[in-house]
């Protein structure tokens, strides 16, 4: 049925191709005139309900302080390096005009008043925070309203004043705080123009022809637009985490590239036996575009299945990046034909300069050899042609001997594996801040002379919001009590809002955001500061600010990670055994793949925490995962890692259908699959590794995870340790008890007996014996 279905869809697309390419070009225009007239900007809610920092939030928006606004601030520091804002009058009236400008930017609701703290005295900007007890560094706090009120031109204004006055100032300005992490854009896009790059690379050279190569990318580049200005419009509607737009865009190229490039081999196989452009194209959406609807639906399902987690920026962000993925599906089985029918038989040869790629000599080593053996080279160069020694030869001659030693193969890639997973047992969690950018960012430059200053705990806050139920000794009782905690440098005099009596006091840590010291500093506050400091009444308080909102995230997803594997793994599992007929086939896949992934989560512990290789990609420091990235990173590895697995197992399948020979089947099948998923591979770590060297930490922490889990699923699981389990399963592979086989629905992946949807090689075996699935 499917089969059909896509026959059909792949063959009107290719014979009518300039109507399809006219309807994808007016979705993308209405998708972003759409995005234009109602999307929205993205913006992070690091909150879940039921947690102790949404409860603060909640309260904290009630009294209306302002403190769920956006913020920023202003750090300067006298440019002669002895002078200080208590004794150098040039100093502080510099100061005082810097902090009257930004006053008067646009949607600034004000400052704090540093300037106005010199002029009372020096101990009373100390006391405030507002200047470093040395005098040398001063802090303008800035409130802006809440980011649906202000764009990107707000941070421009903000910025453009720092630079012009730079240059009238004798002051060091820099600037960091939450306005920029909503709004600033260093990467600028860099990271998918190098990703497209280099997948257009390493299409050239797996097809020698620029057409070839341009049509997987010119596919990608419609579904990635149109994905990304569907998930616009989404952030219109609710709030999309900042992450989504990078995540989608790495996931959405990976996986839109991979797709085009299983179904262009086919169709040029289908060429190079004959077929006309428009039947070629047919038949590989119908065979190639299979695999690709049934992986493209693992991925989604598996993207999905991080609602579980209850925690609604990871639901929504899932949501966002499963419609670029099945965007690029939906391109792959209509706009890709549609490329096809259009560049008709050209696909079938290469241009000139992969003909001189794909028939260049053999080296020097190779004809001393032949003329050892007593052959001209030459001649044994057109024999190894003419007897079919393609790159499809070689990788049989590996799959043949890795399936003649599987035992062996099979203990030393596990081992392997396990090894790179080691690591995983030290995973700490945290919040990377602006500690984490490079040094050419004026964010990382703030936040070092905030800590230098006033202390590393400064540049991560804490806010506890408090009802105090009607008893007015609540906020200095809380004040005296958090005050005497060992991991608190220092408490702001508390706020009280006349209307609602809620109390809210910001909070400085000893240690810094990231520190695993903060985490045990929050949770000592919920279990025994407050409670203390309470007494058994009706007043109540909760911890807030972004490090206790990750701290709480983090501990969520840690609590649902193991339901979310648990709804992946059974999910896939299923689907597998539906589209498979097999029982053990989805079990080992299933059991590979978390070998792969759990290798992916040892080596980002070794980069990112242990430091190990961190240069490479532009980090300067050890920082702790984002609390949410090891839950999204498992739901996107585990479906994206069933692209090869259903792929390649098509293909074994189709043989042992034919053949009925379990050796046969992994040999052939593999080794016809090995090249194109080699280089869906490469195309993939090629993306993903252009995101690893972005400035955010979150960014390269996506990239490295998603490029490690796919070179080491490519390599590693589908080269070795596939064909070995096969192997050594024998012709238990495809078993499928009786009772089952009933129950579950027909019309797997694989050969099937759809018109014209069978691959050639099926066809010509009419009368071969169809190999048993189902236990007799």
């Amino acid at each position: 049925m499917l089969s059909k279905a896509l026959l059909r869809l792949g063959t009107n697309a290719a014979r009518h191709p300039w109507r399809v390419i006219a309807a994808w070009l007016v979705a993308a225009t209405l998708a972003v005139l759409a995005a234009v007239a109602f999307g929205g900007r993205t913006a992070d809610s690091m909150t879940a309900p039921g947690l102790d920092s949404q409860r603060a939030a909640q309260l904290i928006e009630r009294a209306g302080t302002g403190q769920e606004g956006m913020t920023a601030q202003v750090v300067v520091t006298p440019l002669d390096g002895g002078a200080t804002f208590f004794g150098d009058d040039g100093a502080r009236t510099a100061l005082t005009r810097l902090q009257a400008e930004v006053k008067r930017l646009p949607h600034v609701l004000g400052t704090s008043e540093t300037a106005g703290g010199l002029e009372a005295g020096g101990d009373t900007a100390v006391r405030g925070g507002l200047v470093s007890a040395d005098g040398r560094i001063a802090v303008v706090r800035v409130q802006y309203p809440d980011q649906s009120r202000l764009s990107a031109e707000d941070l421009d204004a903000l910025v453009g004043l720092g630079d012009r006055l730079r240059a009238e100032l004798p002051l060091r300005i820099e600037m960091g705080g939450s306005l920029f992490y909503a709004f600033s854009d260093p990467d600028g896009g860099t990271s998918e123009l190098i990703g497209l790059l280099a997948a257009a690379a390493i299409l050239f050279l797996a097809f020698g022809s620029l057409v070839a190569a341009a049509l997987p990318i010119g596919m990608a580049v419609f579904g990635l637009t149109i994905g990304v200005a569907t998930m616009t419009v989404l952030a219109g509607v609710t709030d999309v985490p900042a992450f989504a737009p990078v995540l989608g865009s790495m996931v959405g190229l990976g996986v839109g590239i991979d797709y085009a490039l299983f179904v262009l081999a086919r169709h040029r196989e289908y060429l190079a036996r004959g077929l006309a452009p428009h039947e070629a194209a047919g038949r590989a959406v119908a065979t190639a575009g299979r695999p690709v609807v049934f992986a493209g639906g693992v991925v989604v399902v598996s993207i999905l299945g991080l609602a579980v987690a209850n925690v609604p920026f990871m639901t929504v962000g899932g949501i966002a990046v499963s419609i670029v993925v099945l965007t690029m599906v939906v391109a792959s089985v209509t706009l890709l034909p549609a490329f096809l029918g259009a560049a008709g038989p050209r696909l079938a040869r290469a241009g000139r300069i992969g003909r001189a790629l794909q028939t260049a000599r053999p080296g020097r080593l190779a004809r001393r050899r032949e003329r050892a053996a007593g052959a001209t080279p030459a001649a044994g160069w057109r024999r190894e042609r003419a007897a079919g020694a393609t790159p499809a030869a070689g990788w049989r001659r590996w799959i043949g001997h890795v399936s003649r030693h599987p035992v062996l193969y099979a203990i030393g890639a596990a081992g392997l594996l396990l090894t790179a997973t080691l690591p995983v047992l030290g995973l700490r969690v945290g919040l990377p801040d602006d500690g984490s950018l490079p040094h050419s960012r004026t964010e990382r430059r703030a936040y070092d002379l905030v800590a230098e200053g006033f202390g590393p705990g400064t540049n991560g806050p804490l806010v506890i919001a408090a009802d105090p139920a009607g008893d007015p000794g609540v906020p200095d009782r809380l004040v005296r009590a958090v005050a005497a905690d060992p991991g608190i440098a220092s408490v702001a005099p508390a706020h009280i809002d006349r209307a609602t009596g809620i109390a809210t006091l910001v909070v400085f840590p000893t240690t810094s955001p990231q520190d695993k010291a903060t985490t045990d500093t929050i949770a000592r506050l919920r279990t025994d500061v407050l409670p203390t400091a309470l007494g058994h009444g009706p007043a109540r308080a909760h911890v807030g600010g972004a490090a206790a909102s990750l701290s709480d995230v983090g501990r969520r997803t840690s609590e649902r990670l193991p339901l979310l594997v648990a709804t992946v793994l059974a999910m896939s599992f299923l689907l597998l055994m539906l589209i498979f007929r097999s029982v053990l086939v989805p079990l080992k896949a299933v059991l590979l793949n978390l070998l792969s992934i759990g290798a992916a989560y040892g080596v980002m512990v070794a980069v990112f925490q242990w430091g190990w290789g961190g240069a490479l990609i532009g980090l300067e420091a050890t920082v702790p995962i984002v609390s949410f990235i090891p839950m999204f990173l498992f739901a996107i590895l585990f479906g994206l890692s069933m692209d090869y697995e259903v792929f390649l197992l098509s293909r074994v399948r189709e043989e042992y259908l034919r053949t009925g020979d379990n050796g046969t089947a992994i040999v052939e099948g593999i080794s016809r699959t090995a090249r194109i998923i080699t280089s869906a591979a490469l195309i993939m770590v090629a993306v993903f590794l252009s995101f690893a060297v972005a400035d955010d930490p979150s960014a390269k922490m996506f990239g490295l995870g998603l490029a490690t889990a796919i070179f080491i699923d490519a390599t590693v699981v589908r080269m070795v340790l596939v064909p070995a389990t096969m192997t050594l399963l024998g012709r238990s592979n495809w078993w499928l008890p009786k009772w089952l086989d009933r129950m579950l629905p027909h019309g797997p992946v694989g050969t099937d007996d759809t018109d014209g949807a069978d691959d050639t090689d099926a066809e010509s075996a009419v009368g071969a014996p169809r190999a048993p699935l189902a236990a007799q």
